[in-house]
Parts: C-alpha cells; structure tokens; sequence
C-alpha cells in the first residue's frame, strides 16, 4: 500500500528575509480549521537545523508539521508562526537486531517501519488507528492503540528524544536524562521543541498475521462483559452503533486479537488489495448532504446487521485489524468541504457506567450520530501532564462538521465528562474551551511552567496552543 500524500494545493512565494519559505494553506484530517503559514520542506535533518537556527536568530516561531494526520489544529501552526514540514527526515539511523531498538529520524513513519522490519520479524509495539503517523506525531500526542490496557502507550517504548529547543541547542532527553523535559514532549503537541530523532523498541512478532475474534454484543451491558472477558488478548477494541437507543443503546461489533503465527489470507488477495489501493480513493470532496442522520443510521444498521450471531474467529492480515480506513485513500473527504470533528473522550469505569449511557443517550436523541465510533477499555498506565489515556472507558465518534449545532452538543458531551472527572483528546480536538480544558487537565499549569522554562520566548506555537492558553 502506498503512503498517501497529504500536500496543501497551493503555495506562494514570498520575498522577504525568509525567501526560502512559501506560503501554504495547512489543515488537519478533518479538514477543519485551515491555516496559511510560510513553509519550508527540509531534504535532510542538517537542513532542518538550520532552518530553525534561522528561526532563533530571527526570533520568528515555528511548528513542525507531518502528515496532518491530526485531527483539529494540535499540528497548525499559530498565526505568524512557520511550519517545517518533516516528512523528507524519514531516514533509519540505526537497528539492534537482537534488542529491537531502532533509532530514526522524526519523520519516519508507523507505515516505513511496517515495510522495513516486518520482514525481518518486528512490528511497532503501540499504533493508532492509521499506519501513515510520524514517530514524532506519535510521541508529541502520545498515541494509544487497541493494547492499551496490555503495553501502556507510544511513550512507554521510546528513549533517546533529541530535540532542537528554543536555545538553539539540541538536547537528548527521556526518563532518564532530563525527565520533565521528556514528560513535557509526551504530549506535548509539538510546544516543547522540534523532535529530531528518538529511539523506539519494535516487538518481535512471527508474521503479518493477526489471530481475531469478532462478536455481536447486544447492549452496553453486554460490551463490559465481553471487555471482562478479553483480557488475555492483546488488542481490543469495539465498533458501536451510536444512534441505537432504548435496550439497544451501546450494540456494537467487539474485537479481540493478538500477533500470531497464523497464516492470514492467502497471500495473492493480500497483494490484490495493495495493488488496487490506489484506486480505492475518494478524488474529490463528497456532497455534504452526502452524509446525514438518515445515512449515518441505515450505515450502521446495515453494519451491525451484517455480522453474524454469536462469535466469528478467524487469521487476517494487521492491515484490516489496524488500518482498516487506509485502504481508501482520501476517506475524509466524504465528509464534504465543511470537513469533521472527531469527539474523544475518556471517564472513569463505575458501576453502572452512567456517563457513557449519559453520553450515548445525548447524541442519539440529537441524531447527528457518527458511522465511525468506537469505544474500548483502557488499562491502569497514564502519564500525567497532557497525556489522554487514564483507566477507564474510552469513545471516539466522528461527526460532520453541521457547525453552531455540533458545537452546542460537544459542550453538553463535555459537561457530562467533567462531571466524572474524564478528558477529551486532544490529539482529536479543534474546539475545546480553555475553561472546560484546565478542568479536564489539572495538570497543565504543572506542564506549561515545564514549557515555559525550555522555551521562555514561545518559540514553538500551535494554533491550539493559543486557543488553549499553552504558549501565551
């Protein structure tokens, strides 16, 4: 499968001191907001360096930039500041076979290390729900995957961060050596300095294939029990259909899998579905009315129905089991040109779980509910500072962007997360209210005076980080 491109379309040279740059217009994968920032397209880490010694001695500021893969404006650089794009710093420094250790520039990503040592019987210990993320964008959001509760995150992997700070000097850190400035970067959005190279630990795995169990769960009752009973698999995750009420409220499709040696698929539909990949591809920006409550509804209705009763085992390839949307290049523009909104959220487990029933209930009454939602449970680990995963529940859904309306539903959606004492994701969010965010992280002022010591002048800055009062 080939690694989509995610280029602005236009760009415009400028003449100024800073000649080298261009203006483009720069979005998240939803598409929402968009951004134009002068950028600049490094072909190696030494031209990297000096463009950001550059920025220091102009006393300009800047934020790296990748695939956009983010979902709202974490990756956007705020008014005035300058974008580095890092996809060209993809180079693999160094590999110990026997330990698993790679050592890469900050601009390899999850879909390079895939292609690169699975053949030789290694697989990126934690991966989102895309393989086409940058080591960087995985440490700087401190992504989970669906073995959360087994392995902790991205950052539980990683040591050896060096990162150009706002000084001008590049500074190696991780838990060992200068901690709060690692615990910072786990994160930390990109606010704490431009991430160079890291070093990860791949695991030994047997082969491409995935041992997967699928089963129908009929409510939100019945997903904890299932939940409670998977906890000898690695990876778990559930589809759920967000718009079923009543008794149906929470009926999804449950997922459980490990690494196996299992032979998946046979190897010449494995290739098919690569070589037609490419052609598997949204072109062009859908219709808006394209998606609606009444097509979101009979998706997921079709979808539920589609799956047998009872329990569905089977070998398939990690590709389907993790990345199952990168096999439609361009999937976010189905959406339409007004893009999406990506709501996650975390709450503790309880009893009765009432918070996510309140939750689910409140977007199926308004159905503007979303055909990509999915919840899981995650483990004991957390990290503190502006980490997401803490134990609990978690759910992420998608919804068109239907404006002043969705909005108005997010903010009910966070009132009931505050009330327990959960989070929203902020590798995810483009909205989150500065008041609604300092409750859900009590940690950030801890986080911002880290920050605020590594880089006094506000060097790095995101549009988030404005709209959340991180770099002000």
């Amino acid at each position: 499968m080939e690694a989509p491109t995610s280029s602005p379309p236009t760009s415009t040279s400028t003449s100024s001191s800073l000649s080298s740059w261009s203006e483009q217009r720069l979005w998240g994968w939803g598409r929402y907001p968009q951004v134009k920032a002068l950028s600049v397209n490094p072909e190696n880490l030494d031209q990297a360096q000096q463009r950001l010694q550059s920025v220091v001695e102009q006393s300009s500021s800047v934020l790296a930039f990748a695939h956009g893969r983010s979902y709202g404006d974490s990756g956007l650089p705020a008014e005035g500041a300058l974008a580095i794009h890092t996809r060209r710093l993809n180079k693999i420094i160094d590999f110990n076979p026997e330990t698993g250790w790679v050592r890469c520039e900050a601009g390899v990503s999850i879909y390079e290390l895939i292609q690169t040592f699975l053949p030789r019987g290694y697989f990126p210990p934690v991966v989102p729900g895309t393989q086409f993320v940058t080591v960087a964008g995985a440490l700087c959001n401190d992504i989970h995957g669906k073995n959360h509760h087994h392995d902790g995150t991205f950052a539980d992997h990683v040591r050896a961060v060096e990162l150009f700070t706002s000084g001008g000097e590049v500074v190696t850190c991780d838990a060992g050596q200068h901690p709060e400035l690692f615990w910072a970067t786990v994160a930390g959005l990109g606010l704490t300095g431009f991430i160079l190279s890291l070093e990860l630990k791949l695991v030994k795995v047997n082969g491409p294939g995935i041992s997967m169990e699928s089963i129908k769960v009929r409510d939100l009752d019945h997903f904890f029990e299932v939940s409670a009973e998977s906890g000898e698999f690695t990876h778990t995750v559930s589809w759920i259909d967000c718009v079923a009420k009543g008794s149906k409220l929470g009926r999804g499709i449950f997922m459980r899998g490990r690494h196996s040696d299992d032979r998946p698929a046979p190897r010449f539909l494995g290739k098919m579905a690569s070589a037609i990949s490419p052609l598997m591809s949204v072109p062009f920006s859908m219709p808006n009315a394209l998606l609606n409550p009444l097509t979101i509804k009979a998706f997921n209705t079709l979808y539920y129905g589609k799956h047998p009763q009872g329990e569905l085992s089977q070998s398939v390839s990690y590709e389907p089991f993790f990345f199952p949307l990168d096999f439609v290049r361009g999937w976010n523009k189905i959406y339409g040109r007004r893009g999406f909104l990506q709501y996650q959220m975390v709450v503790p487990k309880t009893e009765n779980n009432q918070a996510i029933r309140d939750i689910l209930t409140e977007i199926s009454a308004t159905g503007m509910g979303s055909f990509l939602a999915v919840i899981k449970e995650f483990g004991e680990r957390q990290h503190g500072g502006l980490s997401f995963p803490s134990p609990g529940v978690t759910l992420a859904l998608d919804f068109p962007n239907y404006g002043a309306e969705l909005m108005a539903l997010f903010d009910r959606l966070d009132r009931i997360v505050m009330r327990v004492g959960g989070r929203v994701y902020l590798g995810k969010d483009a909205r989150l209210p500065r008041a609604h965010f300092k409750e859900m992280y009590p940690e950030w002022a801890k986080w911002k005076e880290v920050r605020d010591q590594w880089d006094p002048r506000g060097m790095f800055r995101s549009r988030m980080g404005e709209r959340l009062g991180l770099t002000l």
